[in-house]
């Protein structure tokens, strides 16, 4: 009984690994490659019928993909089927190295295991292989150690030159328009804007703390609210104009200087002889309006 289990487990191993029963490899029906004439990057393939005694072969575990010596590397093997719908195992060698001196290598001999038959061996084949150019060269005509440098052609940029000037002179006619357009946007605002006309106007009076400045900064205040502004209607100028409004301290100190300048008695327009900041409080009008603008 336990022979017959012995028997039984051996025979599911070696089903399970794909290693085959037999003890003894066969030889294989092999198609070899030829053996001369091989250089650097050759691809020589083995073909392997898998088929014993008439019958056909599942080929085991493949041989894996590595490299073998200094020569040559093993690719992934495949599977293929000829005319006659045999099956047989290609096995790629390609050379990596070329030699020095005309030389001759094998294909190395292997053992592939089949799932239900015998092991099918491959001898080692003999090749040659030969260096890509010979070790000394000819010395005659054009066959020399060194070669000169061949000359570069230059490229045309004929069209690259054209299309660099089209773009610069795009790029030049854009920034042309638009310091065009920023002038004529300062310039018109500068005639149209209330306070930056003031502040124009207040640039050419030579006295800046004269009646008709302080008219000026009337009239600019008056024209930006839209009615007649005075010191009890400020709060709806600010109301109106809110970019005004960090401005309101000192605004009211200009309705109460007004006041005192135009209204007061003549002690009270003594006193208030000395400056007032007239042309800061024009310019900081004139800068909020123009924030405010953009």
């Amino acid at each position: 009984m336990k022979a017959i289990r012995a028997a039984v487990m051996a025979v599911a191993l070696g089903a399970s690994t794909g290693v085959a029963l037999s003890a003894d490899p066969v030889a294989a029906t092999v198609e070899q490659p030829r053996s001369f004439g091989h250089v650097l990057g050759d691809v020589l393939t083995q073909r392997v019928l898998l088929e014993h005694a008439g019958r056909p072969l599942q080929a085991g575990a493949l041989p894996a993909a590595a490299r073998i010596d200094l020569w040559l590397e093993r690719r992934p093997p495949r599977i293929e089927t000829d005319a006659q719908g045999r099956r047989w195992l290609a096995i790629d060698y390609q050379l990596v190295n070329a030699p020095r001196a005309l030389s001759a290598i094998a294909l190395p001999a292997m053992s592939i295991a089949t799932a239900s038959g015998p092991t099918l061996a491959l001898p080692a084949w003999a090749v040659s292989i030969a260096p890509l150019t010979p070790p000394d060269v000819f010395g005659q005509g054009d066959l020399q150690p060194l070669r000169p440098d061949r000359p570069v052609a230059a490229l045309p940029t004929d069209a690259i030159e054209r299309q660099m000037r089209l773009s610069l002179a795009t790029l030049l006619g854009v920034l042309l328009a638009w310091f065009a357009w920023w002038a004529w946007r300062n310039a018109r605002e500068a005639r149209h804007l209330p306070f930056a006309q003031a502040w124009r106007e207040l640039k050419r009076i030579g006295d800046p703390g004269s009646a008709q400045a302080w008219r000026v900064v009337h009239r600019a205040l008056n024209t930006s609210a839209g009615h007649v502004v005075h010191g009890a209607s400020l709060p709806r100028l600010l109301a109106e104009a809110p970019y005004l409004r960090p401005l309101q301290a000192r605004l009211e100190d200009f309705y109460r200087e007004s006041t005192r300048r135009f209204f007061a008695g003549d002690a009270a327009a003594a006193e208030s002889d000395s400056p007032y900041p007239l042309r800061p409080l024009c310019r900081a009008l004139r800068d909020a309006e123009k924030r405010h603008r953009r």
